[in-house]
This record gives structure tokens, sequence and C-alpha cells, in this order.
């Protein structure tokens, strides 16, 4: 699944959860699934960057000094791990996914909640 594919689903299924949720005050549930739906976003990108040589390039693309992308791109460390990282933390911040268009859970959640 490309990228553009892969925000074509997540908008809708986002839409979905948050249509069946905008009465219903589940703010602090919809954060916890948000924090695990950027880590998996996360494991998706960083296990796109197949190559290390793409994960050094794409880490200093992101802001990672060199010294931290070149250890990091060749970790040997699973994906998942990976993506929990504070280096994929600041290369794939929440600020980054939503202006590489990535949708929000809570971003949805607060335009349609009704109080």
């Amino acid at each position: 699944m490309g990228y553009e594919r892969r925000k074509e689903v997540l908008h809708n299924a986002i839409c979905g959860w948050v249509s069946y949720f905008k009465y219903a005050d589940a703010r602090n549930n919809l954060i916890a699934i948000e924090k695990w739906l950027n880590r998996r976003v996360r494991m998706c990108i960083w296990k796109s960057w197949k190559r290390i040589r793409t994960r050094i390039r794409n880490l200093i693309k992101c802001g990672i000094e060199q010294y931290r992308a070149c250890e990091w791109g060749c970790t040997s460390k699973g994906y998942w791990a990976v993506a929990g990282s504070a280096i994929m933390q600041v290369a794939a911040s929440s600020r980054n996914l939503a202006r590489a268009g990535y949708p929000s859970l809570l971003g949805y959640y607060e335009k349609y909640h009704r109080m």
C-alpha cells in the first residue's frame, strides 16, 4: 500500500470512528488510540524505507544529525521498536505527519464533537 492509499484508508476509517463517537465524551480514549495510530504510521514509514542507505538519507532529510541517522539506520531493532524510539518520534512527529497529509483522529473529533 502506498502513502496516498494509506492516507485515504485512514481518512475513511477515522471519519467513521468520529461520526460514531461524536456525541460521546471519548476524548481520553481517543488520545490513547491516536498515540498508537501515530506509532503504527511511523512503523509503516520505517518499513517502507527498506534499505539502510534510504533510511539514513530520509532521517537526515527529517532533520536528524548524520551520526544519529547512521546509528539508527543500521539498527537491528524491529519495526515496532524503532517506531517507538525517540529518533522516529522526532523525524516523524505528529506535526510532520499532519504536514504530510496524514489525518488526525483528535483533529476530526474536536472538529465534529458536539458538547
